[in-house]
């Protein structure tokens, strides 16, 4: 019975069992097997192989509102990216995770909402890449680190300011590469070369007089490469010669000649 795709992977319903003749005859969908609208192995809505069950509501979208209860999740999942938005309320409760991560994609915002505290950080993060406003802000505190990074992206510019002394790294660094002046000053003092190197990028040139003695010497590098007066005077001395190098070539770049 099994016409296996290119994946060559068995044909078997969600409780291990093969996919035969009696599992076709048993389906709500039988008649669309006779029409060719399903072909076990390959599209099939019993399939506990996920890809083959999206084929099935690809191309029978019409049939993915009335699957949207159906006792594998999986099944539910899928018939969720099909399904009209209006039948997709209930699922916001669903047991499963991979279910609310598809509901996450479609809910308008103001479902969107009821997500914002989900126990799976997947679905968080699906909901903080698209929810708006005054809701996405509420996402500052969330325990996991992505969903905050996601959120330093897009929160509104002054709002970031909030996220300056994130525990996490990568947070920080996204809230450097988007802060803006005077509140980017303060990042010369942040624990992490990688965030201070960003402020070295970004910093108005007569201002990184505060990084010239910075601990890390990448940091000075990166200052080097922009620095002009007293402070590119400095780091012509630096002790690192990469750094001295960089600041040789900034020099000769001011110079009149290369104007």
């Amino acid at each position: 019975m099994n016409t296996p795709d290119a994946d060559d992977i068995l044909a078997l319903d969600p409780e291990g069992r093969p996919i035969t003749a009696a599992t076709c005859a048993s389906c709500e969908h039988v008649a669309l097997r006779a029409a060719q609208g399903c072909v076990p192995g390959r599209s099939c809505m019993r399939d506990v192989y996920a890809r083959r069950i999206d084929r099935f509501f690809r191309s029978h979208r019409e049939l993915a509102n009335s699957h949207l209860q159906d006792p594998y999740f999986e099944v539910r999942a899928i018939a969720a990216r099909y399904a009209d938005l209006f039948h997709l309320t209930p699922l916001l409760d669903d047991p499963d995770e991979t279910v609310r991560l598809q509901v996450a994609l479609r809910v308008p915002q103001r479902l969107l909402r009821r997500l914002r505290d989900d126990p799976h950080r997947e679905v968080r993060i699906r909901v903080a890449q698209r929810i708006e406003g005054s809701d996405l802000a509420l996402l500052i505190r969330d325990p996991d680190y992505h969903v905050r990074s996601i959120v330093a992206r897009r929160l509104p510019e002054a709002l970031l300011p909030l996220l300056m002394h994130d525990p996490d790294l990568q947070v920080r660094m996204e809230v450097a590469r988007r802060l803006a002046m005077p509140a980017l000053w303060r990042l010369v003092e942040d624990a992490a070369p990688e965030v201070r190197r960003i402020a070295a990028v970004r910093l108005p040139a007569p201002l990184l007089d505060a990084l010239v003695a910075d601990r890390d010497w990448t940091v000075r590098w990166e200052a080097a490469g922009r620095a002009v007066g007293a402070a590119l005077q400095r780091l012509l001395g630096d002790a690192e010669p990469e750094v001295r190098e960089r600041a040789a070539e900034r020099r000769r770049a001011l110079e009149p000649s290369h104007g």
